[in-house]
């Protein structure tokens, strides 16, 4: 019973939050998913329905490298590792979008991991 009603509050903050938040080529939205393990991100162009980049902390680029981190410094990484594969396609600017979690820890520490690669929103 309480599952189904946590269930329905988190889909209601989603809904809120990505009817604010639009994506496009030049400018993407940058969404995030956070689950008990891992944490994955891409960025999305809306308009037409493509994914400009991904990372995760399954990605092998950084697995090694993250091995020995806590969750918060791994979503660091994994923030660094999209900036920099979205930079290499030009793309400097992007919408945050933190879909139903709230932005605080795990999620906190992907997006300055982002900014502290360079880039901005």
């Amino acid at each position: 019973m309480a599952d189904k009603k946590v269930e329905r509050i988190r889909r209601k903050r989603e809904r809120r939050v990505r009817s604010k938040i639009f994506g496009t080529p030049s400018r993407p939205r940058l969404s995030v998913f956070r689950s008990a393990r891992h944490i994955y991100v891409q960025a999305i162009a809306d308009d037409t329905g493509q994914t400009l980049a991904a990372a995760s902390t399954l990605t092998k680029e950084i697995r090694e490298k993250i091995a020995g981190l806590k969750k918060t410094e791994a979503a660091r990484e994994v923030g660094r590792l999209v900036a920099l594969r979205l930079k290499d396609k030009a793309i400097e600017s992007v919408v945050f979008d933190r879909g139903r979690f709230l932005y605080h820890g795990r999620v906190k520490a992907l997006a300055e991991g982002a900014r502290e690669a360079g880039l901005k929103f």
